[in-house]
């Protein structure tokens, strides 16, 4: 069992920034890519970013790009996601997401959530306007 745990959700203006974390604990895999998706109030739960377990492939949802970038540390098993430009519709619910891969797939990345086998609790990120 692999437990997710993210940290550094809040409340902050439009405009400015937030990095949240999320660490793998547990029986930690030696290879798995990772994903973040968010969910606001009322809507389903969407894609956000995701990495390979290489760590040489990223790719991000449309409303997000250029704003948001995700990033690893095999090493500590860690995963982050920095949030720059902030927007009120980035107002979510945030889930960190692993998946399980082997060397055939370190470099690819998932975006849908039936891909992925683990599921963090999720950390709030409020962005007043």
């Amino acid at each position: 069992q692999v437990q997710l745990v993210e940290s550094g959700g809040g409340l902050v203006q439009a405009g400015g920034s937030l990095r949240l974390s999320c660490a793998a604990g547990g029986r930690t895999f030696s290879s798995t890519a990772m994903g973040w998706f968010r969910q606001a109030p009322g809507k389903a739960r969407d894609f956000v970013a995701a990495i390979s377990w290489s760590g040489g492939t990223t790719y991000y949802a449309d409303s997000v790009k250029g704003r948001l970038t995700i990033s690893g540390d095999n090493a500590k098993n860690t995963v982050a996601l920095q949030m720059n430009s902030l927007k009120p519709d980035d107002t979510a619910v945030y889930y960190c997401a692993a998946k399980k891969v082997t060397a055939y797939s370190a470099s690819s990345y998932y975006t849908e959530e039936k891909d992925y086998n683990y599921w963090g609790q999720g950390t709030q990120v409020t962005v007043s306007s």
